[in-house]
């Protein structure tokens, strides 16, 4: 594999974070997530966290700019200059351009994104296992499905994002971890 400034891209329960893990591992780089960042900033007590924190407890969505500000802050730091897989960000198109800037910026742009394609059925059916395994309550199909449409809305345009800036590469994201593991490296290469 040759790709160390990589983006997983796709739905909610596609497998990007159990594909980040192994990637990580394989590569030696960080695994830089939207929700870890959030708790990063906030338990690290910088001013980003704090406004992150205020709004997590009003129970609102952090806005774009709280969320590349995070971003920006993560991918700064020394860990990540080796390389990192992103998960969970971008999640939108302004999200996206943001980032890009960002990187360009550092001269360390992305070098691939790696889209899990998966059946929304599928989907929904590894989220339902996934939350009575879990006793995730608030997991319902109805929730699931509500993710599914937002990620539709707002998140599946960053493949045609991805695709016009030549680094997407789209991957079946059915079958077993390893599977879709080998897949996954096989696009990276």
């Amino acid at each position: 594999m040759s790709a160390r400034r990589i983006l997983l891209l796709g739905a909610p329960g596609a497998g990007k974070g159990t594909q980040a893990k192994r990637l990580v591992e394989k590569l030696g780089t960080v695994h830089v997530s939207t929700g870890d960042m959030l708790r990063a900033a906030v338990a690290a007590g910088t001013a980003v966290g704090k406004q992150v924190q205020a709004v997590m407890e009003r129970g609102d969505l952090v806005s774009d700019d709280i969320v590349v500000e995070v971003a920006r802050l993560r991918l700064s730091q020394p860990d990540a200059a080796s390389g990192f897989v992103l998960d969970g960000f971008p999640r939108t198109v302004p999200q996206a351009e943001a980032l890009d800037a960002i990187l360009n910026e550092a001269a360390t742009p992305l070098e691939r994104c790696v889209a899990l394609e998966v059946d929304e059925e599928v989907v929904v059916d590894r989220l339902l296992k996934r939350a009575e395994e879990e006793g995730r309550v608030d997991d319902t199909e109805e929730t699931i499905r509500n993710r599914m449409r937002v990620y539709r809305q707002l998140t599946r345009p960053l493949v045609a994002h991805y695709r016009a800036a030549g680094i997407l590469m789209e991957v079946d994201g059915i079958g077993s971890m390893q599977a879709v593991a080998e897949r996954v490296q096989g696009a990276l290469a």
